[in-house]
């Protein structure tokens, strides 16, 4: 009888071993499906779903969703796999294409095979360190949602995209394929090129090596600024590991970045008002994943800024929570950067509680709350969600060329600093001092020309008077 029911146990064991699954296998799958965060807050939750119309595969496709809003990465799949990131704002979908695959083939643009009239070698760029200049986009590109026409490239490997200049570049409102301690003007080799069709502006860091790590040879990558709001990174040359380079120098990041200005009064001055810059959205790239002949492309996601009608915006299933201001004919979820017009026109408050029908027998235009004083008044402080961007980042010297073009021709390769304001007296003295020589030396002239006129007799008598 014993014998039986140890015989019995063993059979229901193995019947047991044969249904489950092999050790680890559960782990495994979990890993192929999802994917880790790095370096993000504490607290956020992530979870992994499948794109549309696929079924999760290895090296296939894969979406996660970032539920708390706030810092994206890029992380942890196959190196030969597609990796989709998509935030909770919905600004942007990001697709990162290993070395393997042929698409980062087809999103580099080979500049050197363009049509050489439209490719333009910056000189200062490509002969100085820490240098930004201004160019002019021949077509408006549409980032976050608005429409630019101006951009600065900087020689340390990103495009500042805002429309105030200050010594932040580096702290937000970037596209930032690799930024990082470049310096182009180590080697006549190195150059920054960019290149415009009017439907594509490519910026090319070609050659380029890291200030005091130049022996671990050349970097050569881009950023692509598409007229539909598609933004490409191609990296062809990428001799060492991102994780390597040091940011105590200069700050080390890749991705994107905007953010929005709000006008506030001075502490110390409460008559004057200062600008203090709030990042709201920040892509981030895992470096880890940026290695040669990879690529990353941003596709842009609609926004709230491009409904252009009340009913429009407020039928809008955009995951924004988009409002229409009348007085401003705007749809805006009230965080981009129109801001500033937002809080000064109360829209927030005008669209509580009301409809289109509503605003229709209203007048479309009202008074400007304060038109006295220009919204960017002030001193600038620059903050990341309400933290000084000081303490989160190395300050960056990097200088602005003054001169808009982007052709590279300028002698001045840092702006000028302006100095106290000359009074209108100081003015008036410096005028009439000018008349006075100039008169004087008019009458030597004429005296001299003229020794027998009668002011040349008076000033002889005078001047044996002036002698006895």
């Amino acid at each position: 009888m014993r014998a039986e029911l140890w015989l019995l146990v063993l059979v229901l064991r193995e019947a047991a071993r044969a249904l489950s699954p092999e050790p680890g296998a559960g782990q495994d799958a979990g890993r192929g499906s999802g994917w880790a965060a790095k370096g993000t807050t504490q607290g956020w939750n992530r979870r992994a779903r499948e794109s549309p119309g696929q079924v999760l595969e290895p090296n296939r496709t894969q979406l996660s969703q970032d539920l708390g809003g706030g810092t994206l990465a890029i992380d942890t799949l196959p190196d030969n796999g597609t990796r989709v990131v998509e935030d909770n704002h919905s600004y942007y979908v990001s697709r990162l294409y290993g070395p393997s695959e042929p698409r980062n083939r087809e999103l580099w643009v080979d500049v050197a095979k363009a049509n050489q009239s439209q490719v333009k070698v910056h000189r200062i760029l490509s002969n100085t360190h820490r240098q930004a200049s201004r160019v002019v986009l021949s077509f408006d590109f549409p980032f976050y949602g608005h429409p630019l026409r101006q951009i600065t490239i900087a020689t340390g490997g990103f495009i500042f995209m805002g429309d105030v200049i200050h010594r932040m570049l580096t702290a937000t409102q970037y596209v930032a394929p690799l930024m990082a301690n470049f310096n182009p003007g180590y080697s006549d080799n190195s150059t920054v090129a960019y290149f415009d069709n009017g439907t594509v502006f490519v910026v090319q860091w070609d050659h380029v090596y890291l200030q005091g790590r130049e022996d671990r040879g050349s970097f050569t990558f881009q950023a692509a600024l598409h007229q539909d709001g598609r933004i490409v990174f191609g990296y062809k040359e990428i001799p060492m590991s991102v994780l390597e380079i040091s940011s105590s120098q200069h700050p080390v990041k890749a991705g994107l970045s905007d953010a929005f200005m709000i006008l506030n009064p001075s502490p110390d001055v409460p008559e004057s008002r200062r600008r203090t810059i709030f990042e709201y959205h920040r892509v981030e790239l895992d470096p880890s994943k940026i290695t040669s002949t990879s690529a990353v492309e941003f596709t842009p996601l609609p926004t709230c800024l491009q409904h252009r009608s009340c009913d429009a915006c407020m039928s809008s299933d955009l995951t924004f929570n988009c409002s229409w201001c009348h007085v401003l004919q705007r749809c805006s979820s009230g965080f981009d950067r129109y801001r500033q017009e937002w809080l000064a026109y109360s829209c927030a408050q005008e669209a509580e509680g009301r409809t289109c029908a509503d605003f229709q027998d209203e007048d479309s235009f009202s008074s400007s709350p304060d038109s006295s004083s220009s919204p960017f008044d002030g001193d600038l402080i620059t903050t990341s969600s309400s933290l000084f961007i000081d303490s989160l980042t190395t300050e960056d010297d990097t200088k602005l060329n003054p001169y808009a073009g982007g052709d590279g021709l300028q002698n001045n390769l840092s702006p000028k600093t302006k100095g106290p304001p000359v009074h209108l007296g100081t003015i008036v003295g410096i005028v009439l001092a000018v008349f006075l020589v100039a008169a004087i030396i008019l009458a030597g002239i004429y005296i001299n020309g003229h020794p027998t006129s009668n002011a040349a007799l008076f000033f002889l008598e005078h001047r044996i008077l002036c002698k006895n």
